[in-house]
């Protein structure tokens, strides 16, 4: 995973650490300073584990697999949206006391966990894979690159960190842009070989790809280095650019009669 660090690791074994904690609900809260004395190996999640079994036992926060698989432990940790199981205290220990946050861009229900049902309801909009008929001989045909083309896409453990550093999401979320968790969904799916729906209207309008100014903060904070701009967005968003707005793509259209998937 993009968030291992590749450096050699540092003992904080026996080291005391201050934590700020958000405590809190969508009505009022504040951070709380707690202290730890660490363990070898110790990730941020592990510490809100030791705080909630020490100091905080009513802490709310969401954790599953604590393997970096599940998405389920995402928050700020130092302002950076991150994975609480994925981030070892040697990685951010010297950064003085560690900050941890709920998702900045998700209504808050309680301490560190927050409502993203919006994603749920984003993904109701994408028509779901159409695959196409079978060859004479009852099989599909996909060649390797194909395959390799959109596996990456299938990485994703919807954490929503790419959500929520989303700029058009934080600051935006009324205008009805899906987010890049869901472009790369849609990517995967128009890009696949055996697939014959066609999205790129429900990609232009009810998932308002052209919200997206691809700077790059959601491949950035990708836990599974999914190159979500470059890989995911910008094909797409050159598809709908020839359908919607290329007068040769639309003039060539007339003429074979046909539409390019």
């Amino acid at each position: 995973m993009a968030s291992h660090s590749s450096g050699p690791t540092v003992s904080v074994a026996g080291k005391k650490h201050r934590f700020n904690v958000w405590r809190g609900d969508k009505e009022h809260g504040e951070l709380v300073d707690y202290e730890l004395t660490l363990s070898e190996g110790m990730v941020v999640l592990d510490a809100i584990h030791a705080i909630q079994a020490t100091q905080a036992p009513e802490l709310a926060c969401r954790w599953n697999c604590k393997a970096g698989k599940c998405g389920s432990c995402s928050a700020e940790i130092n302002g950076r949206p991150r994975l609480m199981c994925m981030t070892r205290m040697d990685q951010v220990i010297d950064e003085g006391a560690t900050t941890v946050k709920p998702m900045k861009t998700f209504p808050l229900i309680k301490d560190l966990v927050t409502d993203v049902s919006f994603n749920y309801r984003m993904a109701k909009r994408i028509p779901a894979f159409a695959p196409k008929p079978k060859d004479e001989r009852g099989e599909w045909k996909i060649y390797q690159y194909e395959v390799d083309r959109v596996q990456e896409f299938r990485k994703c453990i919807e954490c929503f960190l790419c959500q929520n550093t989303c700029h058009v999401l934080r600051d935006h979320q009324e205008v009805g842009f899906a987010g890049p968790r869901w472009l790369v969904r849609a990517a995967n799916l128009e890009m696949h070989p055996m697939d014959q729906a066609d999205r790129i209207e429900v990609i232009k309008e009810d998932m308002g790809i052209g919200y997206c100014n691809i700077n790059k903060c959601c491949t950035e904070v990708c836990p599974e280095g999914i190159t979500i701009t470059d890989n995911a967005i910008i094909p797409l968003k050159e598809r709908v650019v020839d359908r919607a707005y290329d007068p040769l793509m639309a003039f060539w259209r007339s003429v074979t009669g046909t539409e390019n998937k």
